[in-house]
């Protein structure tokens, strides 16, 4: 009895290690490397396969070179919206250079939350997500699926969250804005795997 339990023990936090270190060895790590400093994030194609494989094509591709933050929704110039949310965003490339838009992975299937630092795929209608990226500040629940942010309910395509850099992301949400466009958006020199 005394050895099956012991057994049983090691079994278990075997599995354990072998689960924790394969899922965390296949998250991807990279640097978004802006004027203002860099900004890490860990993605989960695990989790979020398609959205993974879309932003890291753009990627290793260096088509996020000398992009930009363009877009910054802050409390002040969310004020008269009904549905108001905390992101800066960027990653916008020539639609020549743009791959295909991908299929919306919806948070109800993925389990990755528009929390403090995720990072998620901007789009218009479903399924039409190519470069533009934001990073979310302070945890923002409409933009999960069921939220009201997005008229269709269905939500934004969350992929991964900041690890290092959130006081790079503060100061690109509190740069000068008009209609929340930065008047002088911040640029992207590149985005790298590490």
């Amino acid at each position: 009895m005394k050895n099956s339990l012991l057994r049983f023990f090691k079994t278990t936090c075997l599995l354990f290690l072998v689960s924790f270190y394969s899922n965390s060895q296949n998250n991807i790590q990279c640097k978004i490397e802006t004027s203002l400093g860099d900004i890490i994030v860990e993605l989960y194609p695990g989790k979020a396969p398609i959205t993974v494989t879309n932003f890291m094509k753009y990627v290793d591709s260096n088509l996020y070179e000398n992009s930009t933050f363009f877009r910054v929704c802050t409390p002040k110039n969310e004020a008269e919206r009904d549905i108001k949310i905390e992101v800066i965003q960027g990653g916008s490339i020539d639609n020549s250079k743009s791959f295909d838009p991908i299929v919306l992975e919806i948070t109800n299937n993925t389990n990755v939350l528009h929390k403090d630092g995720t990072i998620s795929m901007a789009r218009s209608s479903a399924n039409t997500a190519t470069s533009s990226f934001f990073i979310c500040i302070n945890d923002q629940p409409e933009l999960d699926f069921g939220g009201k942010r997005h008229n269709d309910g269905l939500g934004f395509a969350a992929f991964g969250k900041v690890t290092k850099g959130m006081d790079i992301v503060l100061k690109i949400q509190s740069g000068e804005n008009k209609n929340q466009r930065l008047l002088e958006p911040i640029i992207i020199k590149n985005i790298t795997r590490l």
